[in-house]
């Protein structure tokens, strides 16, 4: 009787983790396509930039944040800096910088689609434990 009711124990919170760990990258996810609409509601193209930069800016410095969190892995510590490197890009592709050429005004909304499929590709590949996604998401909800 204890034996089963471990197991079920042990399943139920497989379950839970999983599930979690999928709301953790719709998180992660929403927060690029929330920026990418914002990008497209703003007809300005500096606004548009500062508004792409900032949610750069942001999302790197909550994963500094967390990677330096006693409570993270090693293996979360790789897949944070796989995120950082992937950031670090379309930062310097949008400034020009790094031998990127700069992103022209007028495919600010273009850049901004591309962004968020590529951070939802990056989150089939990238692997991140449930608490490190949590953390993301609460320093990222504090710098908004």
């Amino acid at each position: 009787m204890l034996g089963r009711t471990a197991v079920r124990l042990a399943v139920m919170v497989l379950v839970m983790a999983v599930a979690g760990i999928a709301h953790g990258q719709d998180k992660f996810q929403n927060y690029f396509s929330d920026a990418a609409c914002k990008v497209k509601v703003t007809t300005d193209p500096t606004q548009q930039r500062e508004i792409l930069n900032k949610s750069f800016e942001n999302m790197v410095t909550a994963l500094n944040k967390v990677q330096g969190s006693p409570l993270i892995s090693k293996d979360d510590k790789a897949g944070i800096d796989h995120y950082k490197a992937i950031l670090k890009e379309k930062q310097d592709e949008l400034a020009g910088l790094d031998g990127y050429e700069r992103v022209p005004d007028a495919q600010l909304n273009a850049f901004a689609n591309y962004v968020v499929q590529d951070m939802e590709q990056a989150a089939q590949s990238v692997t991140i434990s449930l608490v490190a996604f949590l953390l993301i998401i609460i320093i990222v909800i504090l710098l908004v």
